[in-house]
């Protein structure tokens, strides 16, 4: 009786045959995500042009809440089966349309996110510079729903906006544009760690939950090592955590500390990034980036601190716990009422 089992040998891969094997099954995987992108696109586009008939009956008053309801009704009817356009979602579709339908900025854009995304940014941002900052980012970061919604809780914005990152003048010299690469603060509170814990127990939550920390630290963040061994003098040293940023072509040097922010700290950093440059960088890389992340610092310490530092070097905090969303939107708001004022009147 002939064996039911498989037999291995039509299960192995051919000889020399793997990597076009291999380019198949990614040219399938590209073309599914192809296919996902374009169903987005053209159902975006429906909702945007559904969303632009419903907004001009309203508005030329041909139309009535009373109708859209009618409209919801008439879909289930002769479209049995098809989900998303009740009367609730026909209205977010008015107000989808009416919300970007003047920002030439945004417009070419919102073809770009799912329908679950634009939701999440209509209910949550009051501000059209919130709801382009949000929408520019998650497409940049490919921030799935969950990410989106962490950072719309953790108003990344009103953070981005009220605190731009402390770095020194080398960063500004050999890396201008790492200040939108960079945050003042880095949300951790995935880590689940305690108020009170041991510099150990940060570096080992961030190892363990690492995928977590390169979408919290931004895209093109490439994670080399930890406790990465450096040797000078016949001395061997340890750094906490390297990266390489793809866009800024440098390594990322970040240390951590569990206390307030000491100038002394940048010292070490310093000394690892001198390391890092002479024996470490590859000659077509750029000089090499330190972040000093603390638990909590003090802003004109380390403005002064940074201000004589020779080293492209950074200082933020890190939290365990999500920011006061309300307190920053406040002071968000404050912010742009002040900037109001000023322009309308500059000698006030």
């Amino acid at each position: 009786m002939p064996s039911s089992e498989p037999n291995p040998s039509h299960l192995s891969t051919p000889s020399g045959e793997e990597s076009t094997f291999s380019e198949i099954v990614q040219l399938i995987a590209d073309s599914q995500e192809k296919a996902i992108r374009a169903v987005n696109t053209v159902l975006i586009e429906l909702y945007w042009r559904v969303g632009e008939i419903i907004s001009g009956k309203i508005a030329s008053s041909e139309w009535g809440d009373g109708v859209v309801r009618q409209l919801a009704e008439y879909i289930a009817r002769t479209q049995p089966g098809l989900r998303g356009f009740t009367r609730a979602n026909l209205f977010r579709m008015r107000q989808f349309y009416e919300t970007y339908r003047d920002d030439e900025k945004v417009v070419p854009l919102v073809r770009q996110l799912p329908w679950s995304h634009h939701l999440l940014i209509l209910g949550q941002c009051k501000r059209p510079e919130e709801r382009e900052f949000y929408i520019r980012t998650a497409i940049q970061e490919g921030w799935s729903k969950r990410e989106l919604e962490r950072q719309l809780n953790s108003a990344l914005f009103a953070r981005v906006v009220l605190s731009p990152p402390k770095v020194s003048p080398a960063v500004r010299q050999f890396h201008p544009e790492a200040v939108s690469v960079f945050k003042d603060a880095y949300n951790l509170e995935f880590l689940g760690l305690p108020e009170v814990h041991a510099e150990a127990d940060l570096h080992r939550a961030l190892l363990d939950k690492l995928k977590d920390f390169l979408i919290e630290l931004g895209r093109d963040f490439c994670f080399i090592g930890s406790e990465y061994p450096l040797q000078v003098g016949g001395q061997d040293f340890a750094l906490d955590l390297l990266f390489f940023h793809r866009g800024l072509n440098c390594l990322v040097a970040i240390e951590l500390k569990i206390n307030a922010f000491r100038p002394e700290y940048l010292g070490k950093l310093d000394f690892y990034l001198e390391a890092l440059d002479r024996t470490v960088r590859k000659n077509h890389e750029q000089p090499s980036i330190g972040l000093l992340l603390c638990a909590s610092k003090n802003d004109e310490v380390v403005e002064y601190a940074l201000s004589r530092s020779l080293s492209p070097a950074l200082v933020a905090e890190y939290q365990t716990q999500l920011p006061d969303k309300k307190l920053l939107q406040a002071k968000l708001h404050e912010f742009y009422e002040q900037r109001v004022s000023f322009v309308s009147d500059p000698d006030a």
